[in-house]
């Protein structure tokens, strides 16, 4: 997938609409760096004993502002729930309960209802308690609103996973259902260039640029007992980062060869706003959802467990890098 190179349009970089990732980051190693050291890379890893207690926690991000620009918040709570189990299940631990927090600066009934029906669902998808949660009417903070949660888990300490991959492993991938909750401030901006997100979506004209931006993120809690049946070193949740998520599970060289297909709404973004293939795997998940990385016989297992997945690359040595589709990312 290569942009087209306009003249007359500058080519759009995350950056560019607002959200610098290396800035972000570097903000979010303040705050761990002041509130101290924790355990677990994905979540919070509190020692109870024989066990460890994980929280999660997160939001959906301005995936909110297409929704409000539809009044359609019908799927938004599933990502909600998606955001936080996936990265319970990047760290090897089951999620149990879930509970939300909505701020609103008017309080809308019917908003609410709708919201509260996609955590419902996302719940039933991830085999999770909804345990209730927190609305709070803040006017003079919020415009519009916004919606959070945090997820609760239980593993036994030698079921979470080490969190390292190590060379020679194999890297299973599943794919992700679209664009998930990461990257929207970028395809947002790209896509309103020249068009309203209520006109057709190109590739398929059934369906709005709205709806399918809206697609909700995928769930991965069902490939939790698979990856803990095998030895698995090592998974990520390919969230805010694209592509450079991988390098969360270790220093390696993460070669992949075999990545799942980029959907279309990729490259209608990448087109829409002429972003770069770079920018295009630095931001989103271009196909592919989760990872896990194995000794190669485990990971063959796992893909013979699994309905979707597929080997789509291997740790190598070198200087710590995600190289796919000509891309060396860092």
């Amino acid at each position: 997938m290569t942009a087209e190179d306009d003249p007359e349009e500058e080519g759009l970089t995350y950056a560019q609409t607002g959200v610098d990732i290396d800035e972000s980051e570097a903000a979010t190693m303040a705050l761990i760096g002041a509130a101290g050291e924790f355990e677990g890379d994905y979540a919070g890893l509190v020692d109870i004993g024989d066990q460890y207690l994980a929280l999660a926690t997160d939001g959906v991000g301005t995936k909110l502002l297409v929704a409000e620009a539809i009044d359609d918040y019908s799927t938004i709570g599933i990502d909600c729930m998606a955001m936080n189990v996936n990265d319970l299940v990047a760290t090897g631990v089951e999620p149990v309960a879930f509970v939300d927090y909505l701020a609103v600066e008017v309080p809308d009934e019917e908003t609410s209802e709708a919201i509260g029906a996609g955590l419902r669902e996302g719940a039933e998808r991830a085999g999770v308690a909804l345990v209730g949660g927190e609305t709070a009417v803040m006017p003079d903070v919020i415009k519009g609103l916004d919606i959070a949660g945090t997820c609760a888990g239980l593993a036994p300490k030698d079921a979470v996973f080490p969190g390292e991959a190590e060379v020679g492993d194999a890297i299973v991938g599943w794919p992700s259902s679209g664009i998930h909750s990461n990257g929207l401030t970028l395809a947002r901006e790209a896509v309103t260039r020249d068009h309203e997100y209520t006109d057709p979506f190109p590739p398929n004209p059934d369906r709005t640029i709205a709806e399918e931006l809206l697609t909700p993120t995928r769930i991965y809690t069902d490939v939790l007992p698979t990856l803990r049946a095998h030895e698995t070193h090592a998974a990520a949740h390919v969230t805010g980062g694209g592509w450079t998520n991988l390098t969360r599970m270790g220093e390696h060289r993460y070669e992949i060869t075999d990545p799942f297909e980029a959907q279309p709404v990729f490259e209608f973004v990448q087109e829409e706003g002429t972003v770069d293939d770079e920018e295009m795997h630095r931001t989103f998940n271009m196909g592919t959802g989760f990872v896990a990385a194995l000794p190669e016989a485990d990971a063959e297992a796992v893909v013979e467990d699994s309905e979707d997945a597929r080997i789509v690359g291997e740790v190598t040595e070198g200087e710590e890098c995600v190289a796919v589709r000509g891309l060396e990312l860092q």
